[in-house]
């Protein structure tokens, strides 16, 4: 009984925060830090039109590792940083595992977009006569993302494909490890960024346990 009591216990905190977590998303934590759906929607899918990007579905050490970067000024953003840095370092925590276990919406499963024949070569292929990789090979076929450093391409906003893209490309996003997007980055033209991120947008996104 008491082994009982005990494991109980400990599944309170756990509710509890992930309970936080979903009022945090719908209501801000009342510190400053203002509602996450206001900007990446009630089901975590992100905004096209604003170029917000997704957040449900990527990998909580991904989220966590970008809300401590916008907390402490790694990442630069004029909404990101002050939302990021009024969350506790639990709060942020909380909220990257609540949109890590978020479904992904049904609508990234049909993108609607047409491929790009160039952003397919540079994103599958890359072109190696200027050292430029595939962008799948880090980031997982279809651009699915893999682990902690290399988050999915696939079912973001091509507005936020193409700044990010850009931030990379004028040193003003620089968290990446051992700056590798930068490098890329550098080596593509504003068009080729277009392409790419509009590659990307076509790319059908899996349900978490399905194959690729």
């Amino acid at each position: 009984m008491l082994r009982i009591l005990g494991f109980l216990a400990l599944l309170v905190p756990l509710a509890a925060g992930a309970a936080d977590a979903a009022a945090m998303a719908r209501q801000g934590n009342g510190k400053g830090a203002a509602p996450c759906m206001a900007c990446h929607g009630v089901d975590g899918g992100g905004m096209e039109a604003n170029g917000y990007p997704r957040l449900a579905g990527l990998d909580a050490a991904y989220l966590r590792h970008q809300l401590d970067d916008f907390a402490n000024g790694t990442r630069t953003n004029p909404a990101m940083q002050p939302n990021a840095s009024a969350l506790s370092e639990d709060e942020r925590a909380a909220l990257a595992k609540y949109y890590s276990a978020m479904p992904l919406p049904a609508r990234f499963a049909k993108p609607a977009a047409a491929p790009d024949a160039r952003g397919e070569r540079l994103a599958e292929r890359g072109d190696w006569n200027r050292g430029l990789p595939g962008c799948v090979q880090c980031h997982g076929p279809g651009g699915v993302g893999v682990g902690a450093n290399f988050p999915p391409l696939a079912g973001q906003p091509a507005a936020y494909l193409t700044a990010q893209l850009t931030a990379w490309q004028q040193g003003t996003r620089r968290n990446d490890p051992l700056q590798l997007m930068q490098h890329v980055a550098k080596q593509l033209t504003p068009q080729e960024i277009q392409a790419v991120a509009g590659w990307f947008v076509a790319q059908p996104l899996p349900a978490k346990g399905d194959t690729p």
